[in-house]
């Protein structure tokens, strides 16, 4: 007999109690609870994990960080004419040569000596031009050139006044060196007068409000 009755002497009731030669529980039956135990432990951190998931998407997943998007500047290219410019003769002088034969959208179409301007205002050489779109576009364009450019700079005071009160004033430059000043007049039925100084050379160009600032910036001289 392994097992052996004791009676308590508190209750009279009998105790089992097991002997040296009890059996012991077998390593199956070991590793089939610690499987048991393995696998509710589990259960628990995947629940943990999903509520995680649900109230904080960042608790078990990296948000990656947005990658900055490289902005791109795309530069339309400048107009050009949609109608031939006037032909030139060889016989001209530098100055006449530095006009161009086209700005922009606009094409030369006349080219005249202001011989009258040139005699009232003391200076070396005026020309008149005209440059067109091939529509409704038309720039008339007065260049003139004087012996210093004190004197090209009177004459640019004189013609800004003349076409009236200026919107817009800066400086004219030749890389970093100021070389004389800008304006730009507005003017009746939706046109502007730009005139401009380069040194001894004085420009005023008439024409579409909308445009002139771009024909001042994409004259040549």
């Amino acid at each position: 007999m392994t097992d052996q009755r004791v009676n308590s002497p508190r209750t009279g009731a009998t105790a089992s109690v097991a002997g040296p030669g009890a059996r012991k529980a077998s390593p199956a039956v070991y590793r089939r609870r610690r499987l048991v135990a393995v696998a509710g432990l589990l259960v628990i951190v995947l629940a943990v994990v999903l509520v995680g998931g649900f109230v904080w998407p960042g608790f078990w997943r990296a948000e990656a960080a947005p990658q900055p998007v490289p902005t791109v500047t795309v530069t339309a290219a400048p107009p050009t004419p949609t109608v031939k410019a006037m032909d030139r003769n060889g016989d001209e002088t530098a100055f006449q040569k530095a006009l161009p034969s086209t700005v922009l959208q606009f094409a030369l179409g006349s080219f005249a000596e202001a011989k009258k301007v040139k005699e009232e205002l003391g200076a070396l050489e005026v020309w008149d031009a005209e440059y067109s779109d091939g529509g409704s576009g038309e720039v008339a364009l007065r260049a003139g050139q004087w012996a210093t450019s004190d004197e090209a700079a009177d004459a640019a005071a004189a013609w800004t006044t003349a076409a009236g009160e200026p919107d817009r004033e800066g400086d004219v430059k030749v890389g970093k060196k100021v070389v004389g000043q800008y304006a730009v007049v507005p003017a009746k039925n939706g046109s502007a007068v730009v005139v401009w100084q380069n040194g001894t050379a004085v420009l005023q160009a008439t024409g579409p409000a909308d445009a002139m600032e771009d024909f001042y910036a994409a004259f040549p001289l």
